[in-house]
């Protein structure tokens, strides 16, 4: 028992299936969020899928699922859509919906009209057209609804009815043990009771060039001609019947599609050989196919057990996923000697073209970096150096370090250079075999990516040190030296290659041309074009036996070609984006097959593509949703057919819009715009779903375009967002009329306040004036008093002075005489006597120090008594000496007013200082001056 379950590993380890399947695009329970089993499929013209799903109406339009609960909530069984109509039964219910002006759909019942003929517990699974009737099939009774009349009839069967067919020119239906019958004139009747029927189940019944092919569970395919069967023997007879098969499908095509309970789907030509065979490992997402269906792009749709699948039938790509881990990712492939060779990071796999199945090259295990033809050998470089592959045999040649690429040198067809981890080296063929014969000395760096030219410049690139260039020598056996590139400088996942004789250099900021004459890389600005708007993901180049140049992006695969008429390069695209091709960045690899079909690696297989068959659907973009909503509250639906015309607070509005497309790799984007708005188109995103905040009130149009779709069939959609009702034109006037009146009225009462209070301004100047002239006349007259005062101070000081004046005339005089009386011996001479009797005339009797202490104390203020007051002790020759000193005069001057020497004025200032007691610091005319 361990014997054989190690043979059956050691065998797992060496072949891994391979059959190329197209696309299959999965839905899961969580992307559309509703029941998981689907058990009717139909298509309206706009494109849109409807499902009978365990939840309701399931719809799908390409971008957005939307779930319509049934009216009972109960599951809905089938769907049909016929013309502008969706047609569904459920639990005792059927009817059809119908699109609103908000492109949702809107049910009505057919059966209510007939409620009490239904029987109870009754489930409708089947939906047919014929003509203008419409048959709704439970599995007790067939209801023919006449969309013309709008009218039903019941046609009844004692024993239950397990399915109905409708083909070009009958309806048909099975009866248990009793056969398959045809509805003719209203009524039934039985084709054949032949065993088939009696005992088989029917799945389903096709016209095929006038003849009736009868599908049945477990005895396969028969032709029905005359009343007779005539067994369809097929290779697959015993698969079919014990499959359990549950649904089946004719294609556009002729082939048949056969869906099963446990073993996935079968694809069968029409002359009922297999074709596919797709089941839950080989990429479904369950093995139960409950339902099928062919859209109007041929592709099919399986309504699962759990989820739903889209295969691409007519896509021309075709892909082979590994689920197994056997191959892993594939870095290089090559059609060698009529074999497909296929190199992994788990080694060198390969099949014939048209075979299923891959086998490993023994001895090649480990990363498979590259695969080179050159004549009739086909070299492999690997981690562990270089292969040369003889069929299925691998033969080690250089083992010194990991070989990544090859290159001829030119005008030798005995020699190769090859790009190792450690430089690049030479294999020589001598006697008919490739051997390793020398290391390029002087240049040891990784080369991955390398070119030759003619005279044997060597260019490597290298992903963290940038852009070298060396010189080989003729016998190339070294380098002297070699110049590293400044500009352009390294990058991530960048490539070097030689294309028309030219060599590129791609990485993040654009892809560089080297100008031969200047061995200067200059950028070249249609290749630089793929990696603009944040479009680079990789630099990889790739050159196909074509002379095809091939480029990636984010969202391409780019490839060029030199036009016919110039050489000038033609770009053409391919809109799959980096996402969905599943690709190693910085290892994508493309080798053309044959012809225009090429094969790409991926990180989980491969997929091959023919470019000739590559064409898109040019579907109209539809704008599917538009909703509104006031801040904080629930969106709500509007027309799609009409412009709208909203409130100011509905001014946040979501658009929804799609393309109806359901290719795997195909990713539609979208761009949007606003007018009114914005000035500019959005940038290019796969949303479906574009929002509006807070919108001002205006007139608007919102357009949508998207690629891979007609460019020149823009979506529209004209809205106004309205005034407040208190900014409208009528409120405007309103407004205007209710502020001129107040406006005039507070004009008036302006004017009026205005008045007053220019009387009252008046009557308060007038007063200010008659107060400025009183204070003017007090001024004036406080002016004149203190003139008048100055005045009398003035002549009061006068006064003093000319008191003391005469004070010292009298003493002068007295002196005189006293004089004249002493000189003059004889008293009574007359003349001495005469003069003395006129000196004593003029003499003042009065106390002449009397008459000036009261003429100065009225000249100033009383200034002696004041001093008096002071300083009692003072006698009157110190009140003499005070003043002198207040009238400013100094010892000189005040020395012959006392008769008495200047020396006497400063001992009599001295003492007057003792007497005032006054200090040392302060002045005693300054004392004095201060009374």
């Amino acid at each position: 028992m361990k014997v054989r379950f190690f043979l059956i590993l050691f065998s797992l380890s060496f072949f891994c299936s391979a059959q190329e399947l197209p696309p299959i695009v999965k839905y899961s329970q969580s992307v559309y969020k509703a029941g998981n089993q689907n058990w009717m499929i139909s298509q309206d013209q706009k494109q849109s899928l409807f499902f009978a799903n365990n939840d309701g109406l399931l719809e799908f339009n390409g971008a957005n699922w939307i779930v319509y609960p049934s009216p009972n909530e109960t599951i809905i069984r089938s769907v049909k859509v016929i013309e502008d109509k969706v047609y569904t039964g459920a639990y005792m219910e059927f009817g059809f919906w119908t699109r609103t002006v908000t492109n949702e759909l809107k049910y009505q019942s057919l059966s209510s009209k007939i409620k009490d003929k239904i029987i109870d517990d009754e489930q409708f699974w089947n939906i047919h057209q014929y003509e203008h009737w419409i048959i709704f099939q439970s599995l007790n009774r067939i209801y023919v609804y006449d969309s013309k009349a709008k009218s039903i009839e019941i046609i009844t069967q004692d024993d239950g009815i397990i399915r109905s067919f409708v083909t070009d020119k009958a309806i048909y239906y099975q009866v248990i043990n009793k056969g398959l019958f045809e509805i003719e004139n209203g009524k039934p009747k039985l084709v054949s009771n032949d065993p088939l029927f009696l005992s088989n189940k029917i799945i389903n019944l096709f016209s095929v060039k006038s003849e009736l092919i009868v599908h049945s569970q477990s005895k396969g395919f028969f032709k029905f001609l005359d009343g007779k069967l005539s067994k369809i023997t097929t290779s697959i007879d015993n698969i079919l019947s014990s499959s359990n098969i549950y649904s089946s499908l004719l294609l556009s095509n002729g082939d048949y599609a056969i869906g099963t309970v446990s073993n996935g789907i079968y694809i069968l030509t029409s002359e009922t050989n297999i074709k596919y065979h797709i089941t839950q490992n080989k990429g479904l997402s369950n093995n139960t196919a409950l339902s099928l269906f062919e859209d109007n792009d041929k592709n099919l749709w399986i309504g699962l057990d759990n989820g739903i699948n889209c295969i691409n039938l007519q896509s021309p790509i075709r892909s082979f996923s590994d689920d197994t881990g056997i191959l892993g990712t594939v870095y290089s492939s090559v059609l060698f000697q009529g074999n497909l060779y296929i190199g992994t990071n788990q080694g060198l796999f390969f099949k014939s073209l048209k075979g299923d199945t891959f086998k490993f090259i023994e001895g090649t295990k480990g990363q498979v970096w590259s695969l080179f033809v050159l004549d009739d050998t086909l070299f492999c470089g690997h981690d562990s150096g270089t292969f040369i592959i003889d069929e299925t045999n691998a033969e080690l040649i250089f083992y010194n370090s990991g070989t990544w690429k090859f290159e001829k040198v030119p005008n030798r067809n005995d020699l190769l250079l090859q790009g190792n981890y450690f430089g690049v080296s030479v294999l020589e063929k001598s006697n008919g075999k490739w051997r390793f014969r020398n290391k390029i000395k002087g240049f040891d760096y990784s080369s991955k990516h390398f070119e030759v030219t003619n005279n044997l410049e060597v260019y490597v690139s290298h992903e963290y040190k940038g852009v070298f260039r060396f010189q080989l020598d003729n016998q190339l056996l070294e380098t002297k030296t070699f110049f590293t590139y400044e500009s352009p400088s390294k990058g991530k996942n960048s490539c070097l290659i030689k294309y028309n004789e030219s060599i590129y250099y791609a990485y993040k900021e654009g892809v560089f041309k080297l100008e031969e004459s200047s061995k200067i890389f200059k950028k070249d600005k249609l290749l630089s074009a793929v990696f603009e708007k944040d479009e680079y993901t990789s630099g990889k180049l790739i050159v196909d036996e074509s002379n095809k140049l091939w480029m990636f992006s984010k969202n391409y695969i780019h490839y060029f070609s030199l036009s016919k008429l110039s050489n000038q390069l033609k770009e053409n695209k391919i809109p799959i984006p980096a996402a969905l091709t599943n690709s190693m960045l910085g290892y994508e690899n493309i080798t053309q097959l044959y012809n225009t079909n090429y094969l790409i690696g991926t990180t989980d297989g491969y997929y091959t593509i023919n470019l000739n068959d590559l064409s898109f659907n040019n579907y109209s973009l539809s704008i599917t949703n538009i909703a509104i909503n006031k801040l904080n509250d629930k969106l709500k639906s509007c027309s799609i057919l009409e412009k709208g015309s909203f409130k100011h607070d509905e001014n946040n509005i979501i658009f929804n819009y799609c393309v109806p497309e359901f290719n795997k790799y195909i990713n539609a984007e979208y761009q949007y715009l606003l007018e009114g708005f914005q000035n500019d188109w959005s940038e290019w995103c796969s949303k479906t779903t574009s929002s509006f905040k807070n919108l001002p009130p205006g007139n608007y149009t919102f357009k949508v375009r998207a690629k891979n779709s007609n460019t020149e069939n823009i979506a529209k959609y004209s809205f106004t967002v309205l005034k407040p009702w208190y900014t409208t034109n009528l409120a405007l006037v309103l407004y205007f009329l209710l502020l001129s009146i107040i406006i005039f009225y507070i004009h008036k009462a302006y004017k009026h306040y205005y008045n007053k209070k220019e009387e009252k301004l008046i009557e308060e100047n007038n007063l200010l004036l008659e107060i400025a002239a009183l204070e003017n006349a007090k001024e004036l007259m406080k002016i004149k008093n203190e003139q008048l005062i100055q005045d009398v101070d003035s002549k009061n000081r006068e006064l003093a002075i000319s008191t003391m004046s005469l004070i010292k005339k009298d003493e002068l005089l007295s002196i005189i005489k006293e004089d004249l009386k002493n000189t003059t011996d004889d008293v009574t001479n007359k003349n001495v006597k005469s003069v003395i009797s006129t000196i004593t005339k003029n003499i003042n009797k009065v106390d002449s120090w009397s008459v000036f202490k009261d003429a100065f104390d009225k000249a100033d203020n009383d200034f002696l008594k004041k001093v008096k007051q002071t300083h009692s002790t003072l006698t009157s020759n110190d009140l003499r000496l005070c003043a002198y000193l207040r009238l400013n005069l100094s010892s000189k001057e005040i020395a012959p007013l006392l008769n008495i020497s200047v020396r006497s004025v400063e001992i009599k200032r001295y003492r007057l200082r003792k007497k005032m007691d006054l200090e040392h610091e302060q002045g005693l005319v300054e004392y004095i001056l201060s009374f």
